[in-house]
């Protein structure tokens, strides 16, 4: 066998060999087709993968997201519980449930989901104790709104759909714990004592945070609060591109164990 022949067999006999580098069904949601270039770009910031890892959450899991704005964990949620869990989205009445359902109607990726409207006052329309992990993303200073506060609701509505030891994921703008707590009411951010001591009033026992998703870049103190950095820019074209160097603001991460 002439060299060239036998270096060629070698080449192929190691190719033949070298183990497939597979993509976890995580990492596959995450890079699904049906997620939105806007969306997608905010990965930076938001750090799904490792986010979703810290909360534990697995493809055959049942989980609730509460209160989705434009689906954007949704969109990864979807398809990563396609094959062997479920999702069911709780969005608030009003034009959040017109959105979230106009967004999955039609569309075969979220043809899984199901949606139960989040009504002020009364039980979320899950059944008791079938929830492995409840989700929410930045909705925690909505419901602390003074004209409607719905903290405490919502809190205990998570416990009661949950299993036990099912987790509760949190994350949410994160206000110093130093700061002025009448700011919780109008800037967007919240102090992590002040979550902690909403879901643990619940019935809830803290299990650990992380810092996937802090950014010290964010100093916390702008004329529209939170809405004042991407990817609201309230303030519109003025000093845009000093909170485009900002980025998303600084978010705590936190999960809650049902004992």
């Amino acid at each position: 066998m002439s060299f060239k022949i036998a270096l060629s067999a070698a080449l192929a006999l190691a190719t033949a060999q070298a183990p497939v580098q597979q993509v976890s069904p995580l990492d596959a949601a995450i890079a699904a087709s049906n997620r939105s270039p806007t969306n997608v770009a905010r990965d930076q910031y938001r750090h799904p993968a490792a986010t979703l890892a810290f909360f534990g959450v697995k493809p055959g899991d049942t989980v609730v997201e509460l209160w989705p704005g434009g689906g954007w964990y949704t969109e990864i949620l979807a398809p990563y519980l396609a094959s062997g869990g479920t999702l069911q989205v709780v969005p608030p009445a009003g034009s959040y449930d017109q959105r979230i359902r106009a967004k999955i109607a039609g569309n075969p990726v979220y043809g899984k989901v199901q949606v139960a409207t989040f009504t002020s006052g009364q039980p979320i329309p899950v059944p008791p104790g079938s929830a492995d992990v409840v989700l929410t993303f930045r909705n925690v200073h909505s419901w602390m709104d003074a004209d409607n506060p719905i903290a405490d609701q919502v809190f205990a509505e998570a416990f009661r759909v949950l299993k036990p030891g099912g987790t509760l994921g949190v994350e949410e703008h994160r206000l110093p714990e130093e700061a002025d707590a009448a700011r919780e009411a109008t800037s967007g951010y919240v102090k992590v004592s002040t979550v902690r001591r909403l879901a643990e009033k619940a019935g809830f026992q803290f299990v650990g945070s992380s810092e996937i998703n802090a950014n010290p870049k964010d100093t916390k103190d702008y004329p529209e609060g939170v809405w004042t950095l991407p990817p609201t820019f309230e303030l519109g074209d003025k000093d845009r591109e000093k909170y485009v160097a900002i980025g998303e603001s600084d978010r705590m991460t936190l999960k809650f164990v049902k004992p």
